[in-house]
């Protein structure tokens, strides 16, 4: 922890008074005319609340960072007291805001205030590349700049609006206003501000106009090059926990979770011969007999996190991971590159693993085999459009395999070829969770609703996060309601009152449900690769739900899903 930081931290509640003597209003009078109203916002350095409080009384759905543990604790009091639902609080800090990436969100707004001093000049390029990233077409930036020296333990570097000119223009973003130089709204002498509107002009389209042209115009000699895309929009979309690391405007993520993704997509093509090789003498690279041959007998969806393998299905399963990354390595990771053969889009960093005769499915094991590394941008892409990306490359894929002469010989319909394209091979699944209520009830046990913790009798399964929007079957997901609740909620989110309203319902029905090890294993083996900033490791239900809740916005954002 910083000097800086530390200070902020002890002397959180003396400096809380000092912002909380003022109001928004009088702080950030300089730029009203680009305040937000109903937007995503990211405030950065969010200190006692003050700011994060007035954003969400406009309507702002707020994230709120702040790296000062006490700081922290006064913002959330005081958003709670306020009772402002709207408001999701984050530790995190500049350079990194690695929490912030995990939520795979764009903000309209970004908001640093009284900040920017602080942050090293080695690491303002870096910071300032970071919060650009983060936001969405149109959105803005606001920097807040303090002249003057401080007087305590605190650390600050010199400012100056032409550098965050030169950083704009360096990361394409434009200034749109610069405010006077005003005096300390504190009454503080020696002290002045100055704020700075930038603005993201465009969607920085290039990366999209990339895949385009991978999808629909590249050279395409098999569908590797689909099934690598597509493999990475699931990854992007589903899982935030993947990611390994974010420097220097690469994305590396979990090389063992790129391969397993690539075998459920071709698993059910492979199995019922519609997937076939563009030279049949070569056939498929990942398709050898110690490897896929000796686990056939599995479904797509048994190559899923947080399963146990053991003997020799363990063995087979990490020679097919193995075949699979020496196929994607071999094939699309070489063959997708613009403008010379050398600029490559994608590019694996792996690592020796030993074999094992068992097997969990979890992010360690995922983790071991490397990292598969993409551009920022690339990355962004995906996660924001991948609900565009992947229909086309659905069509694309159907498109290359109605060119196989057997599939032409077989006249296979064009639901035949979705039906072997779904993700899921089964796709309300809730046997599992509906099993264990009944186990419940069997042994006396009571099971309420997560929603109005009535006792049920006549019961459905909630998608919390609605399936039909965001597929996932994981268990954490998977929520015990009325029957009459499920049909009101249909596929619609919890909205942040309700989910505050049903936190300890929903942490004591995971409690009270998964309490084995086997069973708490996976359970928080899923939620680390599909909830963000879940912590290696993790065994607490609190901090799943405030990843839950995080999530709820991030789909809310995304896909624009309506509340319930």
């Amino acid at each position: 922890m910083s000097t800086t930081i530390l200070f902020y931290h002890q002397q959180a509640a003396l400096l809380a008074a000092q912002y909380n003597a003022l109001s928004f209003e009088q702080v950030h009078e300089s730029w009203r005319q680009y305040w937000p109203e109903s937007q995503m916002v990211l405030d950065i350095g969010a200190g006692s609340g003050r700011d994060a409080a007035w954003l969400a009384a406009q309507g702002c759905q707020v994230i709120a960072v702040e790296p000062a543990a006490g700081l922290l604790k006064l913002g959330q009091l005081k958003t709670a007291k306020a009772q402002l639902q709207n408001v999701q609080w984050l530790a995190d800090t500049l350079p990194e805001l690695k929490a912030c990436y995990q939520l795979n969100l764009q903000f309209n707004t970004i908001l640093l205030s009284a900040v920017w001093m602080h942050i090293l000049p080695s690491e303002r390029a870096r910071a300032f590349r970071k919060m650009a990233n983060l936001l969405a077409p149109g959105g803005r930036l606001i920097i807040s700049l303090r002249f003057g020296e401080f007087s305590d333990e605190r650390v600050a570097y010199p400012v100056s609006v032409d550098e965050i000119a030169q950083l704009a223009q360096q990361f394409g973003l434009v200034l749109k206003f610069v405010s006077t130089l005003n005096a300390d709204r504190g009454g503080r002498t020696g002290i002045s501000w100055q704020t700075l509107v930038l603005e993201l002009p465009d969607d920085g389209s290039g990366s999209l106009s990339k895949v385009r042209h991978i999808v629909v115009n590249d050279n395409k000699s098999s569908t590797y090059k689909l099934a690598l895309l597509r493999t990475l929009v699931r990854i992007a979309d589903a899982h935030p926990g993947a990611v390994l690391d974010k420097q220097d405007g690469k994305v590396a993520i979990s090389l063992g979770l790129v391969a397993l993704y690539w075998i459920r997509l071709f698993k059910r093509l492979v199995d019922n011969g519609i997937q076939q090789s563009a030279d049949p003498a070569k056939g498929l690279g990942f398709v050898t007999a110690q490897g896929w041959g000796l686990l056939k007998h599995l479904t797509a969806d048994d190559f899923a996190i947080g399963n146990f393998y053991s003997g020799q299905e363990a063995l087979a399963l990490q020679q097919l991971i193995s075949d699979t990354l020496k196929t994607i390595k071999n094939g699309p990771v070489t063959y997708i590159w613009q403008g010379h053969k050398e600029n490559r889009l994608f590019d694996m960093q792996r690592t020796p693993t030993r074999r094992s005769d068992s097997v969990l499915v979890d992010k360690t094991f995922l983790d071991s085999f490397g990292s598969f590394i993409l551009s920022e941008e690339m990355w962004n892409c995906f996660r924001q459009y991948g609900c565009w990306i992947e229909p086309l490359l659905l069509q694309q894929w159907i498109a290359e395999m109605q060119k196989y002469e057997l599939n032409m010989q077989r006249q296979l319909t064009l639901e035949t070829y979705h039906n072997n394209l779904r993700w899921f091979e089964r796709q309300h699944d809730t046997a599992k969770v509906r099993k264990k209520v009944e186990q419940l009830k069997a042994t006396g046990v009571s099971v309420c609703s997560v929603w109005s913790g009535t006792k049920l009798y006549h019961y459905d399964i909630d998608h919390c996060l609605p399936f039909s929007y965001w597929p996932n079957n994981d268990l954490w997901n998977l929520l015990p309601a009325s029957s009459q609740e499920n049909r009101v909620k249909r596929d619609r989110l919890p909205s942040q009152s309700r989910l505050a309203t049903s936190r300890s319902l929903i942490t004591d029905w995971w409690q009270q449900a998964w309490q084995t090890t086997q069973e708490q294993q996976r359970f928080f083996t899923e939620a680390a690769l599909s909830l963000p900033n879940i912590r290696s490791g993790c065994r607490d239900f609190d901090e799943i739900f405030h990843a839950l809740q995080l999530q709820v916005v991030g789909v809310k954002h995304r896909l624009q899903v309506a509340e319930w």
